[in-house]
């Protein structure tokens, strides 16, 4: 790859910053700072499980069975169960699996998109396969005859595509909703222990308390992570001190004999007395896991090491004791009221210290999936699953920690829809426990698939991970499902609806980008139009954005063809996602040109990780500049290489793409920047007035200077930095070519007339001819979508002044 050499500012030494990538190891004292951290954000919502395990597990037909070996029974399951799940399965494999430090269900689609090709996102190229990031280190391209055979069938069949990605999309919007459930599960079950003993209490006030502090908890979250977690994490770690210190207590004065229920032998002895009964109540055991798909989710907030240590030294070994002393006291205590057990087991005298804890603990257990449902959305969005929300970054170190204002206020509404609604924690803990299940087994499937094709393991050890916790937690999935009628219902219509918004607009924006492909203008017609391109050619730049990374898009032509002007210097601009977290800084840039030197037609693709934010650039102007300034120079160095090579005939026409990073010395550029200048008569619109009316006439040159007024009072930063001037460096003119010269004139000369962004603003329909669900589905749903999403004009960053919008209507 010609442009591509270290020598052109490619090395990762020219870089400014940490490598997200290869980061330096933590000092010990920053990972147990970040241990720290951990807990008050994604141990919340599984440390505050005590509170609704037993009493989800008893409520149904298995309290009957509430004798000494029946509870050792459930003590037993729940033992094995958050220790096969949670510890075994999570911590020790499935954090493994992280994509350059992201975690969750789409960074393991991520990876299989990478690795295996089942992706179905528009726009990828092949030069996106050379990013640093994109394998896996270690990563082998050789195959086993049937391994290649699978990968085969999967990228042919699009169909097999299309369910892997309904399937990843269930499972994102399963833990969106339980950043619905999990808040009203967990406040509620906290405020349900002043009835205890508090009998002037009623229900409905314990409702009314539960809604007053959930409109508290989404408001803090504008905060950030990192200051909710400085304030959620001493709560947390205390709740989880007291847990511990009340097992023990319970299991010394109640029952040590709670001690032998950790053998697997009494999960046999429950099953074999309880029959279908104690598989139906399975669901109840299935709370003592929720929480532990956020856990992985929320990895891009912290560390996988910070998360293990966190979990294997304090939240295991807690919520073990816990779980035993209350096994302790229920089977001591068989007339205690079941619905209560927790605040039952607590001694009088330390009730209420013990009950704020609980409550304050409840809040904090709602941040863990709140923080991993904007997670999700971000990744969503980014990867064009998602309509485009605002995305606020809480934190300058950690890059994943991050805000949306949007579905902040959707998931408190709906909470407090539920909380309403419902009323009762056994209804909403059936809805929970679906949710927990289903997301659960989603995992598993995309681990078995990334063991195969990321980590090459083979199938036989897939198989085995497969088989071994798909196997246990379909079973916890089967008792789930028997309480559907019973409020499990809710996260499954929760999940078709996220579900269909989110397939609605991938298939909208898919069709969208096919018609632009289909309809691109053909570059040796553009040729054959010569430099001026049959129109007349203005002074300034013009960055025409598409979502093109090849190719001419139709606006170019629809633009021209009403309005037969265009600048002198051509941008296509195409800003795109990439399915990685992270693009360095280094490889986002692609510069490349379309057609000979004098068409003066250069594109720019900039390329963004699922996990970054486009449009936080706002020297985009001068950088952009700079940028194919470096490409002229590489691009003639190269063809001074090349010399008495042979060139094919179209070379000029296709154009080769080169990763460009904006060089530290700009005198290798040839250019020169100056400061702006004080005078606001010498301003980029000034300038452009007086370039276009003569000196008398003044009331045109008012308009204009009016114009500049209105535009740096609505953006004064960005107008001072557009006014930095460029001027070809005397020092290298004289040894530099004279067609690098006079090219690097021209585009100095565009800049300080000024910068014009052309946008199109697409529609599209559903031809006449298309069936019913497809008309509903575009002009219906995604049309809906579309008008009350943010626009790409917003989400890019591009001043308004600066903006022209081409409108236009794709029949699909």
């Amino acid at each position: 790859m010609w442009l591509t050499d270290p020598e052109y500012g490619l090395s990762p030494k020219n870089t400014i910053g940490i490598d997200v990538y290869n980061p330096p190891p933590l000092h010990w004292t920053s990972l147990l700072v970040l241990a720290y951290q951990s807990c008050g954000v994604v141990y919340g919502d599984l440390s505050t499980s005590p509170l609704y395990v037993y009493k989800g597990t008893f409520s149904g037909s298995l309290h009957r069975f509430l004798d000494e070996e029946t509870v050792f029974g459930v003590f037993s399951v729940v033992f094995w169960t958050i220790t096969l799940i949670p510890l075994l399965k999570y911590v020790f494999i499935v954090l493994s699996a992280d994509d350059c430090g992201e975690g969750g269900t789409f960074a393991l689609y991520s990876l299989l998109v990478r690795h295996a090709k089942f992706s179905l996102m528009p726009n990828q190229q092949a030069a996106d396969e050379e990013l640093s990031a994109y394998y896996r280190p270690g990563y082998s391209t050789e195959e086993t005859p049937i391994l290649k055979a699978l990968r085969n069938f999967l990228e042919k069949h699009r169909k097999s595509r299309t369910f892997l990605l309904l399937m990843v999309l269930f499972g994102a919007s399963l833990v969106i909703g339980d950043g619905v459930l999990t808040p009203a599960m967990s406040v509620l079950s906290s405020f349900s222990g002043l009835q205890v003993h508090s009998n002037a209490l009623t229900h409905g006030e314990v409702v009314l308390l539960s809604c007053i502090v959930l409109v508290c908890l989404f408001t803090l979250q504008h905060w950030g992570t990192r200051r909710v977690a400085f304030l959620f994490a001493p709560v947390v770690v205390l709740w989880l001190l007291l847990l511990a210190a009340l097992g023990i207590y319970n299991i010394a004065v109640w029952n040590p004999r709670i001690l032998r229920a950790l053998s697997p032998y009494y999960v046999v002895r429950f099953f074999q007395r309880t029959g279908k009964d104690g598989w139906i109540s399975l669901g109840g055991v299935l709370l003592s896991m929720t929480g532990t798909e956020a856990m992985y989710a929320d990895l891009g907030h912290f560390t996988a090491a910070s998360i293990r240590i966190a979990f294997v030294g304090l939240i295991y070994p807690c919520l073990v004791l816990q779980y035993m002393g209350q096994a302790a006291f229920l089977s001591k205590s068989p007339d205690c009221n079941i619905h209560f057990i927790f605040f039952e087991s607590i001694p009088r005298p330390i009730f209420w210290p013990v009950l704020v804890i609980a409550t304050l603990a409840a809040i904090v257990g709602s941040q863990a999936v709140i923080s991993a449902t904007f997670s999700i959305v971000r990744q969503c969005t980014a990867l064009g699953c998602f309509p485009r929300v605002k995305i606020v970054h809480t934190s300058n170190r950690i890059h994943g920690q991050i805000y949306s204002p949007e579905i902040n206020w959707i998931l408190m509404l709906i909470c407090l829809g539920v909380t309403v609604g419902f009323r009762d924690t056994d209804l909403i803990g059936n809805a929970y426990g679906m949710a927990c299940a289903g997301v659960m087994v989603v995992t598993t499937l995309l681990m078995a698939l990334v063991m195969v094709f990321v980590w090459q393991q083979g199938f036989i050890l897939a198989a085995m991970f497969l088989l071994a916790f798909g196997s246990v937690e379909s079973v916890y999935l089967s008792a789930a499902l028997m309480k559907v009628p019973q409020g499990g219902w809710l996260p499954l219509a929760l999940s078709l609806v996220v579900v269909a918004i989110m397939y609605v607009w991938h298939y909208g924006t898919r069709r969208r980008h096919l018609f632009d492909v289909q309809n691109k203008v053909s570059l040796k017609w553009l040729h054959a139009l010569g430099p001026s391109l049959g129109i007349v050619r203005v002074p300034g730049i013009g960055l025409i954005y598409s979502e093109l990374a090849t190719g001419v898009p139709a606006i170019f032509s629809h633009f021209v063809t009403n309005l037969p002007a265009f600048h002198q210097v051509l941008v296509f601009v195409c800003v795109k996602a990439v399915p990685i977290p992270h693009v360095r800084c280094y490889e986002r840039h692609l510069i490349g040109r379309i057609g000979p030197r004098e068409f003066r037609m250069y594109r720019c693709v900039i390329r963004h990780g699922y996990k970054d934010v486009p449009g936080d650039d706002n020297d985009f102007e001068n950088d952009l500049v700079v940028r194919i300034a470096e490409f002229v120079h590489m691009e003639a160095a190269e063809a001074a290489a090349h010399a008495d090579a042979p060139r094919c005939s179209d070379a000029s026409v296709d154009g080769r793409m080169a990763v460009v990073n904006r060089p530290f010395d700009l005198s290798r550029t040839g250019l020169l920047m100056r400061a702006p200048l004080p005078n606001p008569e010498d301003s980029v619109v000034v300038r452009a007035a007086t370039a276009v009316t003569t000196a008398g006439d003044s009331s045109k040159t008012e308009t204009m200077q009016s114009l500049q007024t209105m535009y740096e009072a609505e953006s004064p930063g960005f107008a001072i930095r557009r006014r930095i001037r460029f001027e070809i460096d005397d020092s290298t003119s004289e040894s530099m070519d004279p067609a690098v010269k006079e090219e690097l004139s021209a585009l100095v000369e565009a800049k300080h007339a000024g910068v014009a962004y052309i946008m199109g603003h697409s529609y599209i329909k559903a031809r006449k001819s298309s069936s019913i669900v497809k008309k509903l589905a575009i002009d219906v749903a995604y049309s809906f979508l579309r008008k009350n999403c943010r626009g790409p004009a917003v989400a890019l960053n591009i001043p308004h002044i600066s903006l022209i919008e081409v409108g236009m209507i794709y029949y699909v």
